[in-house]
């Protein structure tokens, strides 16, 4: 029997090898039990799923398993972005959201997470408690979708339009929409709502292709160099916005073709928050963030916390507390004014927000940052290697290293992987991948050569 684990993020698997019909039912039905078991939720679920292969065929399985043991489910017409179902899920008050959906993974992937009624991640005790009522196998009788729909148990939803109107609430699109600015979808379920919010953009990779011509739709650099190219080449865009396969991921260009990263998009949003808009509360943040958000909180004098990597951990901050923003190195942003969830979209129009109402180029925005904290550079490598070879390296992490090549090891942190502090500012992480066979192997230095020098140093020491 093949065991079904939830990481980081959800579970996620090859498609037609473990991420199988017989599999994605014994996960529905283990849903729809933990629904049935918590009597005081709405015993309704809204469903929806990203651009991949198979989307819509494992969308309706799912819906009639969720049908199947008496749920109401209110399901999308088409391909949705994560952060409209996790919407969708506070909006309809649903027990739960489910997203077919593997986010940055490459098209080979499929995937399920799991959303709160909240509008964000289901807890880590919510998954942990799902995870345990997945059966071996599921044997209850299944019906026709059809049939399931003609009864009212599943409704089709206009997620899509519900989202649409809360960024015209809360955006000045007509501003927005004065600049130039590029949209790279990445092949992802974010270019339909993309185009309905950002009309004016010029589209990059904005039609429907399961495959992702052979990219994974994770929106960093060395994915997006025919994006940073029509940046560069270009002599009227101001900015590019990209995401990732379900949207949930920021990726973003300024008007030269140069990467911006999330370190600073995280630093931009914290000064445009507070600083402009006069936004207060907690500045919440994973393990693998740059030190340089303290730095910029202590002078703010706001609070500062580190969570493990995975935004469920975020997520569950800001539910409790007053987070004026969450935030991951991989991209995944949450802001106060929206739901606890990551929005790629919705983070790219607050920083297009940010430049309409200053006139600033994106460039002279982060120089106002630097001013501050200091110029920095970050960078990482993830090593597709073996388990073996991936264990071996983490044994060496565990045992302790004092020195990695010229870099002395000031101090070592175990929030989540293997964080050190090295001199002069800089640090080095490794940490293995929740989902994806790989080691991440993160660094930070004043430049590029001095990231680059602090990589090749960890990998010769790890390798």
């Amino acid at each position: 029997m093949y065991k079904i684990k939830f990481g980081t993020d959800g579970w996620r698997a090859i498609i037609a090898e473990t991420y199988t019909i017989d599999n994605l039912k014994r996960v529905a039905y283990a849903t729809a039990k933990w629904v049935k078991q918590h009597q005081n939720l709405n015993q309704s679920i809204v469903l929806g799923y990203d651009c991949r292969f198979g989307g819509e065929l494992f969308a309706k399985t799912t819906a009639a398993v969720y049908a199947a043991e008496g749920l109401k489910v209110l399901m999308t017409h088409t391909f949705v972005t994560t952060p409209i179902i996790s919407m969708g899920a506070l909006h309809y008050q649903t027990a739960l959201g489910i997203i077919l959906t593997a986010s940055h993974n490459p098209a080979s992937y499929n995937g399920y997470k799991v959303k709160a009624n909240f509008g964000g991640p289901a807890s880590p005790q919510v998954i942990t408690e799902i995870e345990n009522l997945i059966p071996e196998k599921h044997t209850s009788e299944l019906g026709n979708f059809e049939t399931y729909k003609e009864k009212g148990l599943i409704e089709f939803v206009d997620l899509d339009t519900l989202y649409y109107n809360l960024v015209d609430k809360a955006f000045d699109l007509s501003l927005i929409n004065k600049l130039k600015f590029g949209y790279d979808a990445m092949y992802g379920s974010g270019q339909a709502i993309g185009k309905r919010i950002m009309p004016n953009a010029t589209y990059l990779h904005c039609d429907y292709n399961p495959s992702f011509m052979g990219q994974a739709p994770e929106p960093i650099h060395k994915n997006l160099t025919a994006f940073s190219a029509l940046l560069k080449n270009s002599n009227d865009l101001q900015a590019g916005l990209a995401n990732d396969g379900d949207a949930d991921r920021i990726g973003l260009y300024d008007n030269e073709g140069n990467f911006v990263d999330s370190h600073h998009i995280i630093l931009l949003l914290i000064h445009y928050l507070h600083k402009v808009k006069n936004y207060t509360g907690k500045v919440v943040i994973a393990a693998s963030v740059t030190d340089k958000v303290k730095k910029l909180c202590d002078l703010y004098n706001l609070e500062y916390e580190v969570t493990k990597v995975g935004f469920k951990y975020i997520a569950e901050k800001m539910v409790t507390e007053d987070v004026l923003i969450g935030a991951e190195e991989s991209g995944g942003i949450a802001v106060k004014g929206h739901i606890p969830e990551r929005d790629g979209i919705w983070v790219g129009l607050l920083i297009f927000e940010y430049m309409a109402k200053t006139g600033k180029s994106l460039k002279a925005l982060i120089n106002e940052i630097y001013e501050q904290v200091g110029a920095f550079f970050y960078k990482r490598n993830d090593l597709h290697i073996t388990e073996a070879l991936k264990q071996g390296a983490l044994e060496k992490c565990r045992a302790g290293i004092k020195q990695f090549g010229e870099f002395e090891v000031i101090n070592e942190d175990t929030t989540d992987g293997f964080r050190y502090t090295l001199p002069n500012d800089q640090w080095l992480m490794i940490r293995a991948s929740g989902t994806e066979p790989v080691l991440r192997v993160y660094a930070e230095s004043t430049n590029e050569a001095g990231a680059d020098k602090i990589l090749a140093a960890a990998q010769k020491v790890l390798l």
